[in-house]
């Protein structure tokens, strides 16, 4: 932005963390036109959500999926957030950070001795991030730590240095995912919930990682606030006007607690069955019913 802008306005605000960079994480003198200070707020916090069940039975499944030295990347959300507190419960060791959102789930693998960056391919020793969402504690471990580099978005996010890391787990949850296998972590039908983010680039790099693993996790249901029905986030087909935020061509490792889908190299009815596998039981059978309607189901498939 400084690079286009044509008046450059900065304001010191004292209370935010120096954060040391990879490139491009400071602004010369030279470069500013002007230079407001004055009082400063006190940091916005994200407060932390306490795990539901949940939450750790998504997160013990996913704790298997990963191996010990493995580069973790965590979606915004309190899934990826439960999922970082297990892997610090954990015995996996030796864990490297490369993300795009620093969230208090690396401090909680910091203090437990499994962030070390020392297996990186890239960046070896650094945990590399673009920007920074938490607690005051997180802003705190953050403030000018050797051990942490912030990237632009350009260079974290790109699909080519992410699976530079072998053994890349991305781990981001969504809002629902259909029978053949695409993925919506952006709205409810016509309702916007979040922008697109860097689940794709992460899945994608994950993807292309050697040994890596892009994981979508999702509670397997849902209740809906205006009926108080229960629903199943796993859906024959996305609901009308939903985004598309990870297609099919792309398949991830789809995660509910009730187990693991590895979608990869998967036919289309071969999905439709592992989907329908970790959907909750008791909408499984309307599932079935339905992938025979789209003729997308075997005979020889679990029924």
């Amino acid at each position: 932005m400084l690079e286009k802008a044509k008046l450059v306005i900065v304001e010191v605000n004292e209370k935010l963390p120096v954060i040391l960079g990879g490139r491009e994480e400071n602004v010369h003198i030279s470069e500013v036109d002007f230079v407001v200070e004055g009082d400063n707020l006190d940091l916005v916090e994200s407060p932390r959500l306490p795990a539901t069940d949940v939450d750790r039975a998504i997160a013990g499944h996913i704790v298997r999926e990963i191996k010990d030295g493995a580069t973790i990347q965590f979606g915004i959300g309190g899934m990826p957030d439960s999922v970082g507190r297990m892997i610090g419960e954990s015995d996996l060791k030796d864990l490297g950070m490369h993300t795009e959102m620093l969230v208090d789930a690396y401090l909680d693998l910091y203090q437990a001795g499994k962030l070390s960056n020392r297996c990186k391919n890239i960046d070896q020793g650094k945990g590399v991030f673009t920007f920074c969402v938490g607690t005051k504690a997180l802003y705190d471990w953050a403030d000018r730590n050797p051990g942490l580099a912030s990237y632009p978005v350009d260079y974290t996010n790109d699909p080519h240095v992410i699976a530079s890391n072998d053994n890349l787990a991305a781990i981001n949850n969504c809002v629902e995912v259909d029978l053949f296998g695409q993925v919506n972590a952006e709205c409810s039908g016509l309702r916007h919930i979040s922008g697109t983010g860097g689940q794709l680039d992460f899945t994608t790099g994950a993807y292309m990682s050697r040994g890596g693993k892009a994981l979508i996790c999702l509670s397997s249901t849902y209740t809906d606030k205006k009926t108080g029905k229960v629903r199943s986030r796993i859906v024959p087909t996305l609901t009308c006007g939903s985004i598309v935020t990870d297609p099919r061509s792309q398949a991830p490792y789809i995660v509910t607690e009730h187990g693991v889908a590895n979608l990869a190299g998967r036919s289309t009815w071969e999905r439709a069955e592992l989907v329908i596998g970790v959907a909750d039981p008791r909408f499984r059978d309307d599932l079935v019913r339905e992938a025979e309607k789209m003729k997308i189901w075997r005979r020889s498939s679990k029924g």
